[in-house]
């Protein structure tokens, strides 16, 4: 396979659309190569370092000289790789609803390449071509700086509805180009241009397939967050005087937010960078957002939340040098006051996380964040906590009825939830209860088995402290971003300490409950056994919101 690749842009190589047609260029080279076992010949034309003068429109090329024009240039090069390429991918940005001028100067010059005479074909006139191009593949790949694709380009695509024929070439055209050159924007940006990739896989089998092309159709962020982002770029205020760069950041950073993900009050967020000594104040309404500087005086109210940090370590988080979470555990910054903002970034903030609440950016903004939706399954610690409960109290009462309520409990009750997420916990957990309760059927004595039940519960809890998730947090990322939270350390250390305190006391638990079931206090040791366990969860409810608190003020 040979394949032409004609870049349009005047920008040459730092093109936004040159990026997308590079991936797509990927995608083509990896099937070929895994497909056919050759590496396609690919040769690449950068428009604006070639020598292509206007077309003069005397008709050399078509009675004087036929098929030659009269400019010498390099034009006649580029008609030759255009006969000899099996593929050509035309690559350029949108100027003014229509491509850029060196490049309509090149499909200007292409007039050698037809005969002069009309063509009957053709609805409304036209010229057949010189050459049989009926074995080409064409490809027309387009970048524009609106917030969508759709509606701007009828220009572009009657100019290669006339080169090429209706649906005789494959178009991606991509609105929001201009967000492909910010690093900060790198992981949605990285998505699209994963896609693209794989769109040049399947048109090298045939044809792109129609969930690929959807995904592409897609905008990179919903209209108001791509014009505010936008408007924030230009650096100029609204009397078109020049802003402060840093304010020009901190408002780039303000138009992510996700106006769906206001909690019912306003968020007040105030950026204190340390190193210019400069407060930014972001307000997250209802209606959106907005930034104002600080006064000579100072802010007249308070804030929900203060991030101090330097200002280079905010933007490399914000273009992923370093991970938002990671930089707040090595104290690279700090936080004061409500902590719930940085732990929920990824819904505010959508796509492009730079905080705390998690190092890599997740879906995009326009789709579902990395949080679950309400229609997917969650984990439930009480598919966890049920059965051991009912072996505790059942089995206590009668071993024998008990046993088989316990063990009838872990076979019905991931059917009654079979909404919920499983866990490995959750099935270890089943299968401890069912070989204990097999143990009381067994005619084991009590006062050994239930002991050991709750030493085995705790000996769940204390080794999961030492796998990659802890137990814990494999329930309590519900409330923290999904999966999302499980890259996030503060978090995971919350879990694996929280996780260890539990695991703890379930195996002295069974210390106690072995001797107490030998006394007289045996009949309460129920009651017992549910006090501290209280206390802990009211423990657990404050210390997973003190700890990251504490950790995030340095």
């Amino acid at each position: 396979m040979n394949i032409l690749a004609i870049n349009g842009s005047p920008k040459g190589e730092r093109s936004n659309t040159w990026r997308l047609t590079s991936a797509f260029l990927r995608g083509i080279t990896a099937r070929e190569e895994s497909a056919c076992g050759q590496t396609p010949a690919v040769e690449t034309l950068h428009v604006a370092k070639l020598d292509i003068k206007p077309c003069l429109g005397c008709f050399s090329c078509w009675s004087k000289t036929p098929g030659t024009c009269c400019l010498h240039d390099d034009m006649q090069a580029i008609i030759e790789k255009i006969l000899w390429a099996d593929v050509i991918i035309w690559s350029f940005p949108l100027y003014y609803f229509g491509l850029p001028g060196p490049l309509k100067n090149l499909i200007d010059r292409q007039l050698p390449m037809s005969l002069p005479f009309m063509s009957v074909e053709a609805q409304s006139g036209g010229h057949p071509s010189r050459y049989d191009l009926s074995d080409k593949r064409t490809v027309v790949i387009s970048t524009c700086g609106f917030y969508t694709a759709k509606g701007n380009y009828s220009g572009v695509i009657d100019l290669f509805d006339r080169l090429c024929g209706k649906g005789g070439y494959t178009a991606l055209f991509c609105g929001q180009g201009e967000l492909f050159r910010v690093k900060e924007l790198a992981e949605r940006t990285d998505e699209y241009l994963s896609q693209v990739e794989k769109a040049g896989e399947e048109f090298a089998d045939g044809s792109i397939t129609g969930e690929t092309r959807a995904k592409l159709d897609q905008n990179l962020f919903p209209r108001d967050v791509f014009e505010a982002m936008a408007d924030a770029s230009w650096g100029v205020n609204e009397s078109g005087k020049k802003e402060d760069p840093n304010l020009v950041f901190t408002r780039q950073m303000a138009a992510l937010y996700r106006r769906e993900a206001w909690p019912g009050r306003d968020i007040v967020l105030d950026m204190r960078y340390t190193d210019i000594d400069k407060t930014y104040r972001i307000v997250l309404g209802k209606n959106g957002s907005h930034v104002e500087e600080e006064p000579t005086g100072g802010f007249t109210t308070n804030c929900t939340t203060q991030i101090n940090t330097p200002l280079s370590v905010w933007r490399s988080i914000a273009a992923g040098e370093i991970a938002g979470d990671e930089a707040l555990m090595k104290h690279m910054y700090s936080v004061e006051g409500d902590f719930d903002l940085m732990m929920h970034w990824d819904e505010y903030f959508g796509a492009a996380s730079v905080g705390a609440g998690s190092g890599n950016a997740s879906a995009s903004a326009n789709e579902t964040s990395t949080t679950k939706s309400e229609d997917e399954p969650k984990t439930n610690m009480l598919l966890l906590l049920i059965p051991w409960i009912v072996f505790w109290v059942a089995a206590f009462i009668d071993s024998f009825w008990g046993s088989l309520l316990s063990m009838a409990i872990c076979v019905l009750l991931p059917v009654l939830m079979y909404r919920t997420e499983t866990t490995r916990y959750d099935q270890i957990s089943s299968l401890g209860v069912g070989a204990c309760s097999i143990a009381l059927l067994a005619g084991a004595s009590p006062i050994l088995v239930i002991p050991a039940s709750y030493f085995l519960f705790g000996l769940i809890w204390t080794v999961s402290c030492f796998t990659n998730v802890p137990l814990t947090a494999h329930y309590s990322k519900n409330s923290y971003n999904g999966d999302a939270a499980l890259r996030n350390p503060i978090f995971m250390r919350t879990n694996r300490i929280l996780t260890a305190a539990w695991g703890i006391l379930y195996l002295v638990t069974s210390i106690w409950t072995y001797f107490i079931m030998q006394t007289d206090a045996a009949s309460f040791v129920g009651a017992i056994n549910s006090v501290l366990p209280a206390f802990m969860g009211v423990f657990t409810a404050w210390f997973q919101k003190w700890y990251p608190r504490h950790i995030a003020r340095g």
